[in-house]
């Protein structure tokens, strides 16, 4: 039995090296190409847009070349407008996120691990998801002021939904065995939620912070329109104020950027915590 078990021991040992080593350099070419592979379509649809205009298929007035949103974009940074236009967005997203995020992790862990609370907070929480976000403005100029403190605060509003919702669905959608055998074990709350509750909802929270950060930066646009002198959002109202399309379209092309990079690195930091699933992702 000492062998058998010692073998066992081994192969385990073996395994998780296996799985803690680097990809071989086959499979780190593989994911080069992947990564490639998800800039072709922008590169293809720029490439006939700017085709499109230069044969006069379009008009260039209205619907600038690619060429011509890249140069606004580069005169926009050489004077360093885009990047106080990017900080003040990405500030009042990242504090935003922040502050919808945790309180959407509190009231979505409340209401999902007891009935009472959700009986008591759900119907509230899911008629005020179905106000539009632009009703919200003008109660929180009104409270807050047109400064940051309304900004960050609908931007919070926009996050803490898709949150709330991620985490009580998840939470409820604890296969009732793992929680039977919890308790088999005898397991306190304490544990009971750290080693059977918190692994079992990571994967779906994680989705539903994803889709929070996503609303944010949709948010913080109505947030930049009410009233902001500095932001991507201000950068779209002035160049519809002034008739310039190029600079409107450099806005959303940075708002995309922006976005992309921030859901990547929340990927990037959160994908350690759901290293241990077994997917078909790596298959398919």
């Amino acid at each position: 039995m000492t062998g058998k078990a010692t073998s066992q021991a081994w192969s385990s040992l073996e395994e998780a090296a296996a799985l803690a080593a680097p990809p071989p350099a086959g499979k780190r070419r593989a994911l080069d190409w992947r990564v490639l592979l998800g800039f072709l379509l922008p590169v293809l649809i720029a490439l006939v847009w700017e085709a499109a205009v230069r044969f006069g298929f379009v008009q260039g007035r209205l619907v600038p070349p690619p060429s011509r949103i890249i140069e606004t974009l580069t005169n926009l940074a050489a004077t360093g407008e885009l990047w106080i236009h990017v900080w003040a967005t990405l500030w009042r997203v990242s504090v935003g996120f922040f502050l919808g995020a945790s309180a959407g992790i509190v009231f979505g862990a409340i209401s999902g691990s007891s009935e009472t609370a959700r009986r008591l907070l759900d119907p509230t929480l899911q008629a005020l998801r179905a106000i539009p976000s632009i009703a919200w403005v003008p109660l929180f100029i009104l409270w807050l002021g047109i400064f940051e403190a309304s900004k960050v605060a609908l931007i919070a509003i926009g996050v803490f939904f898709p949150v709330y919702l991620g985490i009580t669905g998840a939470i409820l959608s604890v296969d009732r065995k793992l929680i039977e055998v919890g308790r088999v074990f005898r397991l306190s709350r304490a544990k009971m939620a750290r080693r059977i509750l918190l692994p079992a909802v990571l994967p779906e929270a994680l989705i539903s912070l994803r889709s929070g950060l996503g609303l944010g930066f949709m948010f913080v646009v109505a947030a930049e329109i009410m009233g902001a002198s500095e932001g991507l959002g201000y950068l779209l109202v002035d160049g519809q104020q002034m008739g310039r399309p190029d600079h409107i379209l450099a806005a959303i092309i940075a708002f995309a950027v922006l976005g992309k990079l921030a859901d990547s690195l929340l990927v990037g930091v959160t994908k350690p915590l759901v290293r241990w699933q077994d997917t078909a992702r790596g298959t398919l």
